[in-house]
């Protein structure tokens, strides 16, 4: 019955670690660093996650990036029907002014949320963990924004690279009753520094 196969049947749909060794690469060369800090987080429901450390720079700027989330397509789990080599792929960088590895957990949690949860990570979501993302932060969650760094092609899939800003209880609250877009007009007017962990309210 099965003479006619000759191989192994390959898997169908992009490769995760040629996808993983494609954003890591492009991510070493952005930030012109080869060795990045590494750490890495599991979490019951998902495959490990590795958060990248690059930095700090002539700035003191040190930038967080996840590694792993694209290893597999969104999905929507209300989608009458699930394609599981297709949809759309995210990673997640934040830059933070002097470094706070205390971000590495939240971060690695957002991460997750695609396979724990089915969450589809976009441009403008609003994400509240309702708690300080770390010990007496003042943010209890993110703001997604698309970042700077271009998308990264690999094995056929786009991986799209958002920046969580971190947010205030009450900047949730406005961006609830007014949209993401509002906040983040807000912001520019007020001209927040997205890397300061200790920065105030904007609202």
């Amino acid at each position: 019955m099965f003479d006619n196969l000759t191989g192994p049947i390959e898997p169908a749909g992009p490769d995760p670690q040629a996808i993983m060794k494609s954003v890591r690469e492009s991510l070493c060369a952005y930030f012109e660093e080869s060795s990045p800090g590494e750490a890495q987080l599991t979490f019951l429901g998902s495959t490990p996650l590795k958060l990248l450390r690059f930095g700090p720079d002539k700035d003191r700027m040190v930038t967080y990036a996840t590694l792993g989330c694209s290893a597999e397509p969104m999905q929507d789990p209300s989608a009458m029907v699930v394609d599981p080599t297709s949809g759309p792929r995210a990673e997640l960088v934040i830059p933070i002014r002097g470094g706070l590895d205390a971000i590495i957990r939240p971060l690695g949690i957002l991460a997750a949320s695609p396979s724990i949860e089915g969450l589809v990570l976009t441009d403008g979501a609003l994400i509240d963990f309702g708690s300080p993302l770390w010990e007496h932060a003042p943010f209890t969650g993110f703001v997604l924004t698309r970042s700077e760094i271009p998308p990264v092609r690999a094995d056929g899939a786009d991986v799209t690279i958002f920046q969580p800003i971190p947010a205030t209880t009450n900047e949730f609250a406005l961006a609830r009753a007014k949209g993401s877009e509002e906040l983040l007009r807000i912001w520019r007017e007020q001209g927040v520094d997205f890397s300061d962990p200790h920065r105030t309210s904007a609202v």
